[in-house]
C-alpha cells in the first residue's frame, strides 16, 4: 500500500498531524503500537470495579492554542479554575498560601500573613504580570515557523527579563523576584517538574521548563479538559478518522526505511505488514525514531545520548478530601488549584542532591490536581453523587536512574516516601480516605519513570521526550523552518520531542502538517 503520509504513533500530537493532512485531502496511515490511541493523553479505569475515568498520564491543558481547537472542529472544553495554587509553609504546615483569582484582596492577605508586609505581593505579581506579557507576544509564534532569537527578544518587549530568562540560571531571576523561600519554591517548581535539573544549572534546562510553564495560551493558564484527556484525544482520532485518515492500533512498527518511505509493523487489526509513504511523520520520541531508523539500516538523527525524567506518578480515588494542617483553608480550595507539598526553594535543591547522589529522598517534594473539583463527569452517577474525589500527585526530583537497577522496589520505596510528604501537610493520613476497589484494595496507583516508558514509550519517562528546546530558532539555518524536520527530507517530528513540543499541546502535530502541505 501508498499514502501520502505515514504516522507513527497515535498520541495526540500523531492525531493532530492526521487530522491536519486528511483534511487536507492526502491519503493517511497512522499505526499505534497499544490497543487504543491517546498516547499519553488518555483516560482510563485505573481501578478494579470503581466507575472513575482518570487522565492516567497527562492531566491539565495550559500549551494547546485554541486555533487548532477550531481549525479541526474539536468538541472539547476547557474549564479555568479559580484557585491558582494552595502552598503550606514547609516549616509549618499549619500555615499556607492560598492564591485566589477571583480574590485580590484575600490572596494579598494571605501573602502579607505569610511575610508580614505587602513587599512580596508587589513583587510577585509583577513579575507574573510581566510574564504575561512576554507570553501573550510570543505564544502566537508557535505554530508559525522559527524566528529568530532576536526576532522574539524584540517581539517580547521586555528585553531585561527576556535575557534574565534565557541568558543566565533561573535561579537568579527567582531570587530576584522575591526573598520567602515559600514563594521562591512556588516559582521554581514550574521550572522543575519534569525537569531533573538544579535552578543553578549552567545548561539552563530548568529556564526552558519555566518559559513553557508560562507561556501556554498566552495567559499560562492550566486549564481542565472536561471529561479528561481521552475527552482531547477521543475527539482528535474523530476529526481524523472522518477527514479519512486510516488508523491501526496495536501495530509495533519495526523499522522506518528513508530511502525508499517504507514503514514495516508487526501486529495490527489486519496483520503485520508494510507501507510506503510519501512523507513520514514521527510522533514518537526522536530515541525512538532512532531505533526504527537503525533497523533498516539507516543513520540516526541527532539527538540527546541519554533521556531521563525525573517523576513519580500517583493516581488516588477517595472517599472524601482529606483535612489539612491548616484549618483555616477549605480543602476543597486548596486542592482545587496546584496543591505544594515540601516544595519550598530550599527543599527543591536540597532534595535534587540526594537524587543526584542516587538516593530517593525522604520527603520528596510534589503537586497534586483534584480533577472531580473542576468537573465530575469523569465519575459514574453512583459515584458522583457522593463526596469522592480524584488526586493526581506528581512527585519532582525521582529520576529514572533511581528506577531502574529494581523498579519494583524502587518505586515501593519512593510511593512510601511520597505518601510521608504528603502525609506531613495533612491532618489525617491520606490513607485513611483512600476509597477501595470491589477487590478491597485502595484505590492507587503508581507509574515510576521506568514504567512510563514501558507503557506509553516514554524514554527514561521522560514527559516531553528529551529536554525541551527554547521556541526559536538557535542556528540560523533553522529560521523558517517548523522545528520538525531532521537530516531525512521525508521524515519529520511530529512528537513532544520536536523544537516546541512538550506538554499537551498538539503543537508539533500542527507543525509537522504544516511542513508538509507548505
Amino acid at each position: 500500500m501508498r499514502y501520502d503520509d505515514i504516522i507513527i504513533g497515535a498520541g495526540h500530537n500523531g492525531l493532530t498531524a492526521a487530522a491536519y493532512l486528511a483534511r487536507a485531502g492526502r491519503t493517511v496511515l497512522l499505526l499505534e503500537r497499544s490497543d487504543r490511541v491517546g498516547g499519553a493523553a488518555v483516560s482510563a479505569r485505573a481501578f478494579a470495579g470503581v466507575d472513575a475515568r482518570l487522565s492516567r498520564y497527562s492531566y491539565l491543558v495550559s500549551l494547546l492554542p485554541r486555533q487548532v481547537l477550531t481549525d479541526l472542529d474539536l468538541d472539547l472544553q476547557l474549564t479555568r479554575r479559580r484557585f491558582s495554587s494552595y502552598t503550606p509553609v514547609p516549616a509549618d504546615p499549619a500555615r499556607g498560601l492560598l492564591v485566589d483569582n477571583a480574590d485580590e484582596s484575600a490572596t494579598r492577605a494571605a501573602f502579607r500573613a505569610l511575610t508580614g508586609g505587602d513587599e512580596a505581593y508587589a513583587g510577585w505579581t509583577d513579575f507574573y504580570a510581566r510574564m504575561r506579557r512576554v507570553a501573550e507576544r510570543v505564544f502566537p509564534t508557535v505554530l508559525q515557523p522559527l524566528r529568530s532569537r532576536d526576532d522574539v527578544r524584540a517581539l517580547a518587549d521586555d528585553a531585561a527579563l527576556f535575557d534574565a530568562l534565557t541568558t543566565r540560571p533561573v535561579g537568579e531571576l527567582i531570587e530576584s523576584v522575591t526573598s520567602d523561600d515559600t514563594l521562591r519554591g512556588i516559582i521554581a517548581t514550574d521550572a522543575l517538574i519534569g525537569t531533573f535539573a538544579s535552578v543553578g544549572e549552567a545548561d539552563l534546562r530548568q529556564n526552558v521548563c519555566l518559559l513553557y510553564h508560562l507561556i501556554g495560551g498566552g495567559t499560562g493558564d492550566w486549564d481542565v479538559p472536561v471529561g479528561g484527556m481521552g475527552a482531547l484525544t477521543d475527539s482528535l482520532a474523530a476529526a481524523a478518522v472522518s477527514a479519512g485518515a486510516t488508523i491501526v492500533t496495536g501495530a509495533e512498527v519495526t523499522s522506518v526505511d528513508p530511502s525508499t518511505g517504507e514503514v514495516a509493523w508487526a501486529g495490527g487489526s489486519a496483520g503485520s505488514g508494510s507501507a510506503v509513504g510519501g512523507s513520514l511523520v514521527a510522533g514518537c520520541a526522536p530515541t525512538v525514531l532512532n531505533r526504527l531508523l537503525a533497523a533498516s539500516g539507516a543513520e540516526p538523527i541527532e539527538t540527546e545520548a541519554e533521556v531521563e525524567g525525573a517523576q513519580l506518578k500517583v493516581n488516588m480515588l477517595l472517599t472524601r478530601l482529606p483535612r489539612l494542617r491548616d484549618a483555616s483553608v477549605d480543602p476543597a480550595a486548596a486542592f482545587a488549584g496546584t496543591f505544594h507539598i515540601n516544595e519550598g526553594y530550599s527543599q527543591l535543591e536540597q532534595t535534587y542532591a540526594v537524587a543526584r547522589d542516587g538516593r530517593i529522598p525522604d520527603l520528596p517534594p510534589c503537586e497534586i490536581y483534584c480533577h472531580t473539583l473542576s468537573d465530575r463527569s469523569i465519575l459514574g452517577p453512583e459515584l458522583a453523587s457522593t463526596e469522592a474525589h480524584t488526586l493526581t500527585l506528581f512527585g519532582l526530583h525521582l529520576p529514572a536512574r533511581l528506577f531502574r537497577e529494581d523498579n519494583e522496589t524502587a518505586t515501593k520505596e519512593a510511593l512510601l516516601a511520597t505518601i510521608r510528604s504528603l502525609d506531613s501537610v495533612l491532618a489525617e493520613p491520606i490513607e485513611s480516605v483512600l476509597a477501595r476497589d470491589t477487590d478491597g484494595n485502595p484505590c492507587i496507583e503508581v507509574k515510576s519513570p521506568v514504567d512510563l516508558e514501558q507503557s506509553v514509550g516514554l524514554p527514561g519517562g521522560n514527559i516531553f521526550h528529551r529536554s525541551l528546546q527554547w521556541p526559536w530558532a538557535e542556528r540560523d539555518s533553522e529560521v523558517g523552518t517548523w522545528g520538525v524536520e531532521t537530516a531525512y527530507a521525508n521524515v519529520l517530528l511530529g512528537g513532544a520531542g520536536a523544537r516546541r513540543g512538550g506538554g499537551v499541546s498538539a503543537i508539533p502535530g500542527h507543525n509537522a502538517a504544516r511542513a508538509i502541505l507548505g
